[in-house]
């Protein structure tokens, strides 16, 4: 038994168990609609080099402590989080502070089924706790003997032929499982995985830009792009007037939309200086968000989601850049605009060089986006290696020295980026 383990076992409070500096990654997880509904969380210590940080009880122990301490809902918002753990995990009663509505126990594909795990399975399941199989990439007997006692098959298929993964969809379906697929990171492996059925999908594909050659974003597609990269917790509303100014058709769109707003209740605004004061800066920004992907000509849930996890990059970046350099807000306004933009070519379908382009961006801003270069490229690439912890090996840890951040400033300033995100995207709804 672990120290983490005993520590509990005797009673001593969870919340003594010690914090090690870790880094955080969170992976959605998203449905067949391109929708949200979970979150992989994965931790790696911040002094290690190695890739494989899912075996590391205390580690783990000491992540679901940090995380009962400051609350889940900081982290995966209104969604369920995926949580790996070991057969020692398991055996301690470390999982009992975890609140089993909010929770999906993955079982690491290294466990061995013995009886008294599975006793422990049937008695967590029992209890409301919830399963899952991590890394399925066969019917093996140790799966076999734990498929009574889980909800989800997560299906490594990387490197997997058509044919062996068509036979494992067809088995799992039939055992009335729910399939995860995991490492998809193309559209073609995504489409592949939905005509076989699977109804989850974790991996950076919805990411990776589909390039339709020529396209060219049109002039209403580049001014709310501007203004969304534009726009930050920062920004007066004298800079953020002055924006709006500079596209009339979007500011003759919000004056429209506040007046209609207040039909028959009050009287017209007539300046768009009133226009903004009655619509409030978060209303603005929502509706902002909702012309973006109206604009993408994506699908509304994916475009969404992709907005989404750009607005918290932008929103992570922008507390780097203030942590970095307190005074500038010129620094923190470009990491930003930096972190929204990142993501666009994947939501328009345009190459990154010509949306740099079309958008008229140069410098530091150019630079991160098209090279991950400079500060902000250095920023850019620690944001997106937090994204994909799993693959990225030591390259956080070499990115935090450089930007001169500790690991406790970039678990304290994702926590916040999250809050941030789930606080302005929770009520943002598109109309189909």
């Amino acid at each position: 038994m672990s120290n983490v383990a005993r520590a509990v076992s005797h009673d001593i409070s969870l919340q003594s168990l010690p914090i090690r500096d870790f880094f955080l990654g969170r992976q959605p997880i998203l449905n067949r609609d391109h929708q949200l509904v979970a979150y992989e969380l994965l931790f790696r210590d911040a002094d290690t080099e190695s890739a494989n940080i899912t075996d590391d009880v205390a580690a783990t122990a000491s992540v679901i402590a940090h995380a009962v301490q400051l609350g889940l809902a900081n982290v995966i918002g209104n969604y369920l989080g995926f949580i790996n753990v070991d057969a020692e995990l398991l055996a301690s009663d470390v999982v009992n502070f975890l609140p089993k509505q909010k929770v999906v126990l993955e079982i690491l594909e290294t466990v061995e089924p013995t009886e008294n795990l599975i006793a422990r399975v049937t008695d967590l399941a029992q209890a409301g706790f919830r399963f899952a199989l991590d890394d399925v990439v066969a019917c093996s007997d140790a799966v076999q003997k734990l498929l009574p006692l889980v909800e989800v098959i997560k299906v490594e298929i990387t490197g997997m032929s058509t044919e062996r993964l068509t036979e494992l969809a067809s088995h799992f379906k039939m055992k009335g499982k729910t399939l995860l697929a995991e490492k998809v990171e193309t559209q073609e492996q995504f489409t592949l995985c939905m005509e076989l059925g699977f109804h989850y999908f974790q991996g950076y594909y919805f990411a990776r830009p589909t390039v339709l050659t020529g396209k060219k974003l049109s002039p209403s597609q580049i001014a709310v792009m501007q203004l969304l990269a534009k726009f930050t917790s920062d920004m007066n509303d004298a800079d953020l007037e002055a924006s709006i100014r500079q596209d009339p058709s979007l500011a003759l769109s919000l004056m429209r939309m506040v007046n209609a707003r207040l039909s028959g209740v009050e009287q017209p605004v007539n300046t768009l200086t009133d226009a903004l004061s009655v619509f409030g800066r978060r209303q603005f920004y929502r509706w902002l968000q909702i012309l973006f992907c109206a604009e993408s000509g994506q699908p509304p849930a994916r475009a969404t989601f992709v907005l989404s996890l750009a607005s918290t990059r932008g929103k992570l970046m922008e507390l780097m850049a203030a942590k970095m350099s307190p005074e500038d807000r010129v620094f923190a306004g470009a990491a930003y605009t930096v972190g929204v933009l990142s993501l666009m070519d994947a939501l328009f379908a345009v190459p990154m060089e010509k949306l740099v382009e079309q958008v008229a961006l140069s410098g530091p801003v150019r630079d991160a986006l098209l090279s991950r270069t400079g500060r902000l490229g250095d920023m850019l690439r620690l944001t997106e290696s937090l994204e994909r912890v799993q693959e990225t090996g030591p390259v956080p840890a070499r990115l935090l020295e450089a930007l001169h951040l500790s690991a406790d400033d970039l678990y304290q300033l994702q926590l916040q980026s999250f809050e941030w995100s789930e606080h302005v995207n929770t009520s943002v709804e598109l109309e189909n």
